[in-house]
């Protein structure tokens, strides 16, 4: 009677043992879907940051006097359609013109800057753990691409009434008249055809789009970059 009691005994002790294990393999499982859990959600949260702080200094960066102008890598020049119009009229005495109408069009571009910020706002809002985890092990403007993809249409349409309505406040399209006017007094000049909104809308999303991407390189490769210890956690990895 005794050996059938211990017998039991021990076969009570090793099915604990047994269940145990099979309770502690499913422990570490759950343990090891919650951490992954955590890690995206720092990633999504740690990109989020980063791309608002990143944003938010591109949008500056261009929206103040000169952001645009005094950037040679952004600086919306003469279009090319008429630079050989520019030069002609800039030997013969009328350079002063041609500078004014390349300022006027820089400004146009500052004025319309600060809007993009509620655009790439929303893109960050809506981005999901796929689109962070593809940024973050991207390339070197993998997010900038994102912004591109989420908000170039959008920007596009709110921009360009802006730029029309600053041009036309600051003398852009007058300028743009004067020039071509002064042109076509030289004998045999064929008047232009150029859509000088759209010239003006496309060169300032290019240059704030060119500004994103070097906020993104910066945090991605300076930790001084890294403002925040959660931009520390995810990219000082």
């Amino acid at each position: 009677m005794k050996k059938i009691v211990y017998i039991i005994i021990i076969s009570v002790l090793l099915s604990s043992v047994a269940h145990a294990g099979f309770l502690d393999d499913i422990f570490k499982r759950l343990t090891s879907g919650t951490q992954q859990k955590n890690d995206e959600s720092t990633i999504v949260s740690g990109l989020k940051e980063a791309l608002s702080v990143g944003t938010e200094n591109a949008v500056s960066h261009v929206s103040r006097l000169d952001g645009y102008f005094s950037n040679e890598a952004i600086k919306i020049l003469m279009p090319e359609k008429i630079r050989t119009i520019a030069d002609t009229l800039g030997k013969i005495g009328f350079q002063k013109e041609v500078d004014g109408f390349i300022l006027s069009m820089n400004r146009a571009a500052e004025k319309a800057a600060p809007q993009a910020t509620a655009f790439f706002m929303d893109a960050i809002k809506e981005m999901t753990i796929e689109d962070a985890k593809n940024i973050v092990s991207g390339g070197d403007t993998a997010a900038t691409d994102y912004f591109r993809q989420k908000t170039s249409a959008k920007l596009y349409q709110a921009f360009k009434p802006v730029i029309s309505s600053s041009m036309e406040e600051i003398d852009v399209t007058s300028r743009y008249r004067q020039i071509i006017q002064k042109y076509e007094t030289i004998p045999f000049a064929q008047k232009p055809s150029l859509d000088l909104d759209h010239y003006v809308t496309n060169n300032a999303l290019e240059g704030l789009f060119y500004m994103v991407g070097e906020e993104e390189k910066k945090i991605r490769t300076d930790p001084a970059a890294r403002v925040t210890d959660l931009l520390k956690t995810v990219f000082g990895k």
